[in-house]
């Protein structure tokens, strides 16, 4: 499974089953490696193997002269403390390579969105990794633990939030806290992702920045949020969400960001089918 893409298969006829095909050729939308992520997390590891032993061995000489079992007793203490995050890791590991829940699936979730995701940031500008990449990857195996966790709710427990910069740029039509405005002209995908909405009936939302989305998530309180939006945002609306899940969704930019931006309608529709109660 490759991050937004790793949707479950839908029961249900598609209503854009042939849609946004040249995602192919678009530098944009690159699958994210959640390789990164778990190389990151590994290298983590290793450091806090050696910063352990470290703490361990400094101390050795003068732990010792106050008494003989004390360097034991800091070497068994830290050696508890690594063990319990190798743990912690290959738990994290195996849930995002079987893609199935396993142990405490949502306390790991807000582990990697909490404490791992800016650590391994520092971790990647060590290994001259773009904060984009990372962030690429932090999105995809946040979407592998949310698919793990497989909450079923109805459609009104559901949240479809959206970038601003997915209306055109020269529609005069105001679509923020209220999609029902859009006028359907076709020009941008808000049109579609409407229609979505109707034939769902889903929630949606369109918001100019992290202020208003945390202020639609507040006001809607969703069970799960499928969010659209760039690295960045998706990252940070990720971290403020939690413990709601979010299952994100990257933007495409053929003009750059923030300006006249794409999505994959098929990504969206497939997405409501996975977490929408049968």
């Amino acid at each position: 499974m490759k991050g937004s893409e790793d949707v479950a298969k839908p029961q249900e006829g598609r209503i854009f089953p042939m849609a946004d095909r040249r995602k192919e050729s678009d530098p944009n939308v690159d699958r994210p490696k959640k390789r990164i992520f778990i190389f990151l997390l590994l290298v983590s590891c290793v450091v806090l193997v050696g910063v352990a032993f470290l703490a361990w061995w400094v101390p050795y000489v003068g732990l010792e002269n106050i008494h003989p079992s004390l360097p034991l007793l800091l070497a068994i203490a830290l050696a508890c403390l690594v063990l319990f995050g190798l743990g912690g890791a290959l738990t994290l590991v195996l849930t995002i390579i079987r893609g199935k829940n396993l142990f405490f699936n949502r306390r790991i979730r807000g582990v990697v969105i909490r404490e791992l995701f800016p650590l391994l940031v520092g971790v990647g500008r060590c290994f001259g990794i773009s904060k984009q990449d990372i962030r690429r990857s932090f999105v995809a195996i946040n979407n592998r633990l949310v698919l793990a966790e497989a909450k079923k709710v109805k459609p009104h427990q559901l949240l479809i939030l959206l970038p601003h910069c997915l209306q055109n740029h020269e529609c005069k039509v105001r679509i923020t806290g209220k999609v029902e405005n859009c006028k359907k002209c076709g020009k941008c995908k808000i049109k579609d992702l409407v229609t979505l909405s109707e034939t769902y009936q889903v929630p949606i939302a369109v918001a100019t920045g992290g202020t208003l989305a945390r202020k639609i998530v507040v006001e809607k309180r969703p069970k799960v949020i499928i969010a659209v939006a760039c690295e960045r945002d998706l990252s940070s609306g990720i971290q403020d969400s939690y413990p709601i899940p979010v299952f994100g969704i990257f933007n495409r930019r053929p003009f750059g960001p923030c300006y006249d931006t794409d999505v994959d309608m098929e990504l969206v529709e497939k997405g409501i089918q996975t977490f929408l109660e049968t």
